[in-house]
C-alpha cells in the first residue's frame, strides 16, 4: 500500500511540475510534499492601485513579498500570489527559491483577461492554489479597494470588497464582490488560520461576523489604509512564524502597524502622496464573536435615538465622506448607550474578540475636504453600522447582515 501511494504521488508531482514554469535563470526547488502552511495573496488591482499616476502598488507589493520570502523556508511553506492588474492579464505565481537561493516567480497558471471579483473566478483561483499546494494550515490575503459591508449602488448589492475595472479603455465597467459572495468562496476552501484584508474599512463587526465560520482570525483596518498597503517584506515572514494561528495573526498586524508607526509624522500636511499619516490595524478572533453578539444584544437599551447619539459627537466616525456611510466605532457606541456596569461586561467580551489593535494618533481620511487627519485614538478599532436612514438603500441592505439578526436590531426600527 505504501509503495503504491508513493508511485501515484510521484506521478502527481511530475504532472504538477509539467504545468509550471519559472521566471528566473535557475530551476526551481521541487514542490514540497505537503507543507505546514500555504498562503494565497489575492490581488485585485485592475483599478487605480496599479496605474494611479506613477504608482503601481500591486507590483511593488509583489516585489516586497519576494523580499520577505528570502527569510522563509520554501521547502516547507508556500506563498502563492494571484495578480490581476490594470495593464496585464491575470497570473498566479508561486514565490519559491531556486537552487541558488534566489526568490523567483514560478508561474502556476496564466489566465485570459477575467473579472477577479466574480465568485466563479475567485473560487477557481483559490481552489487551484490550495489543492496544488496542500498544507497543514492556510491563510488568505484579499488585496484591493474595500468598503466594509457598504452597498454598491449600481446595481444594489449588500456590501463589497475588491474593485475590478474591465472592458475597453473609455468604456470600462466596475465590478465588486459582496461579502456574502466572498463567504461562498470560502465555503469551498480549507478553513483559514487568518484572513488579512489589505483594503480600506474592512475591520467591521458585520464583515467579521458574516465570515466567522471560515477563518480563525480577521486582520484589517476600520478606516482607510495607506495606498501602499501592508509592508510585505516585513509581514510575509510573520505569516510562517508559528503553527499558532493567533501568534501568526498578531505578528502580521504588528508588522503592519510598526512600519507605519516608525514613519508617522503628524507635522506633515496630509495628501494622497504622503503615507506618513499613520494606520489603524487590528485582529478579531472569530470564535469569540458569537459571545460578543450575545453580550452586545443584552446591554443595548430598549430604545436608541441614533440621530441624537450621532449629533452629540460621542460616537467616533471612521468615515466622514458621507453621513450615509455610518462607519461608527463600536466601542464608543456601546459606551454611550450602556450603563457603566453593562459597559464593563461588554468590554470584557469585546477584548476577548479584539485581541490586538494599534493605531497611530491620527489617520489619513479622504473626506469632503479631500484630505484631513482624524484622531483615531478616540476609537476602539472595530466599526459598527448605525442606521440613521433605515429606509435608504444602505439601511435596507443592512437588514441582510447576520449581525443585524443576531442583535435583534429590527426592534429599533433599523
Amino acid at each position: 500500500m505504501r509503495k503504491e501511494s508513493c508511485f501515484w504521488l510521484l506521478i502527481l508531482a511530475v504532472f504538477t511540475l509539467s504545468f509550471v514554469s519559472c521566471e528566473g535563470d535557475n530551476d526551481p526547488i521541487p514542490v514540497p510534499d505537503g507543507g505546514t502552511r500555504t498562503v494565497l495573496v489575492y490581488v485585485v488591482a485592475d483599478n487605480n492601485l496599479s496605474q494611479y499616476k506613477d504608482e503601481d502598488y500591486a507590483n511593488a507589493d509583489v516585489d516586497e513579498m519576494m523580499e520577505g520570502m528570502k527569510q522563509v523556508n520554501t521547502s516547507l511553506y508556500n506563498l502563492l500570489v494571484y495578480v490581476d492588474d490594470y495593464n496585464t492579464a491575470p497570473v498566479l505565481y508561486r514565490l519559491v527559491k531556486d537552487k541558488s537561493g534566489n526568490v523567483v516567480k514560478e508561474v502556476v497558471k496564466r489566465y485570459d483577461e477575467q473579472v477577479s471579483t466574480d465568485v466563479t473566478v475567485m473560487k477557481e483561483v483559490v481552489n487551484r492554489a490550495f489543492n496544488a499546494y496542500p498544507a497543514d494550515s492556510y491563510g488568505l490575503v484579499y488585496w484591493s479597494h474595500g468598503e466594509g459591508w457598504l452597498p454598491y449602488p449600481l446595481p444594489v448589492t449588500t456590501r463589497w470588497v475588491g474593485q475590478d475595472e474591465h472592458g475597453e479603455s473609455g468604456s470600462r465597467t466596475i465590478s465588486r464582490m459582496n461579502i456574502l459572495d466572498l463567504a461562498s468562496v470560502l465555503q469551498n476552501c480549507p478553513h483559514l488560520d487568518f484572513l488579512l484584508f489589505d483594503a480600506c474599512f474592512m475591520q467591521s463587526v458585520e464583515v467579521a461576523y458574516d465570515l466567522r465560520s471560515y477563518t480563525d482570525y480577521v486582520i484589517g483596518s476600520p478606516t482607510e489604509i495607506p495606498g501602499p498597503g501592508a509592508p510585505y517584506d516585513k509581514a510575509v515572514p510573520k505569516m510562517f512564524v508559528s503553527d499558532d494561528s493567533e501568534v501568526v495573526s498578531t505578528e502580521i498586524a504588528k508588522a503592519y502597524f510598526d512600519y507605519y508607526n516608525e514613519i508617522y509624522d503628524e507635522s506633515k500636511d496630509p495628501s494622497i502622496y504622503n503615507w506618513t499619516g499613520g494606520v489603524s490595524i487590528g485582529v478579531l478572533k472569530t470564535s469569540a464573536l458569537e459571545k460578543l453578539a450575545t453580550v452586545t444584544r443584552d446591554v443595548l437599551p430598549s430604545t436608541i435615538d441614533v440621530s441624537a447619539l450621532v449629533n452629540s459627537g460621542s460616537v467616533f466616525n471612521y468615515d466622514k465622506r458621507s453621513i450615509n456611510v455610518s462607519y461608527y466605532d463600536m466601542d464608543s457606541f456601546i459606551k454611550s448607550v450602556a450603563t457603566d456596569a453593562d459597559y464593563a461586561v461588554w468590554r470584557s467580551a469585546f477584548e476577548e474578540a479584539c485581541i490586538y489593535w494599534k493605531t497611530t494618533k491620527e489617520n489619513y481620511s479622504s473626506d469632503a475636504k479631500l484630505f484631513s487627519m482624524q484622531n483615531v485614538l478616540l476609537s476602539g478599532g472595530v466599526s459598527q453600522y448605525l442606521s440613521l436612514f433605515p429606509n435608504s438603500r444602505a439601511g435596507k441592505a443592512y437588514q441582510s447582515c447576520a449581525w443585524y439578526t443576531a442583535l435583534g436590531l429590527s426592534k429599533y426600527g433599523w
